[in-house]
């Protein structure tokens, strides 16, 4: 068999890539795939924390089959390039939920890239994803919502919000929608913004000291994410590891 190709600048699910952290790494390993049968509910987490200088790149492909439901939790913290790739095919009734976030420092590019194909009618799907970025590093999230022709009754959802921790940080957002069907609902949202000082000098007022009130107001921006994790063990792991990461950012 030939060899895939080095994925380039011009892939536009590798746009903001490290590339030469890639060419370290490829060929990739296949990816890993995830089948829910019909009528259940699956949840699988990914805390994606490799060393300093390693890069990451871990692919899935989930089918979920109809009347079922996965929920999927990432925490992307490590190496210097750290890549969580989704490709999700949805059945009749199926719902699909993702909590992710990225949290990176120095010169750590992080990226969570999520495909979601709508095949069948009446299809429901959440993606949850929050940024927080500090010194160099670049995060970036891209989701494109695939909806059939006959997919009708698909209601689609996707919030991206970054916050920069420092001027010379980047945070990339790039939601997309096709939408073969007519009676459906779609709806992304992504905003990118810096911690509120007004807040931070709040805090302050009332006694607390700068690093507990920015590590305060950052747990709360990516609180959220975790809130579906059905087993408290996990979303304990899930949220001490995201915790640790920006306690190391100050």
């Amino acid at each position: 068999m030939t060899a895939l190709a080095l994925p380039t600048r011009r892939d536009e699910a590798w746009r903001y890539s490290d590339l030469d952290a890639v060419a370290r790494l490829w060929p990739v390993p296949a990816p890993r795939r995830i089948s829910v049968a019909q009528g259940e509910t699956a949840h699988h987490h990914l805390v994606q924390d490799a060393a300093d200088h390693a890069t990451a790149i871990h692919d899935y492909v989930i089918d979920i089959a109809d009347g079922a439901a996965c929920h999927f939790h990432i925490l992307n913290i490590g190496g210097a390039f750290g890549r969580v790739t989704l490709e999700v095919t949805l059945g009749e009734g199926a719902h699909f939920e993702l909590g992710g976030a990225i949290i990176g420092g120095g010169h750590q590019t992080l990226e969570i890239v999520t495909t979601l194909h709508h095949a069948l009618p009446d299809a429901t799907s959440q993606q949850t994803v929050r940024s927080i970025l500090a010194g160099h590093a670049t995060g970036s999230y891209l989701g494109k919502i695939a909806v059939a022709r006959g997919a009708q009754k698909t209601d689609a959802a996707q919030s991206v919000k970054a916050m920069l921790l420092d001027r010379t940080a980047t945070a990339n957002a790039k939601p997309e929608l096709e939408i073969y069907a007519d009676d459906v609902k779609c709806a992304h949202g992504a905003t990118v913004g810096e911690l509120d000082k007004a807040a931070l000098f709040y805090m302050a007022s009332r006694g607390m000291d700068p690093a507990t009130a920015r590590t305060l107001l950052l747990q709360s921006f990516i609180a959220g994410v975790f809130d579906s994790v059905a087993d408290e063990a996990v979303r304990a792991t899930l949220e001490t590891a995201a915790l640790a990461k920006l306690e190391s950012l100050s």
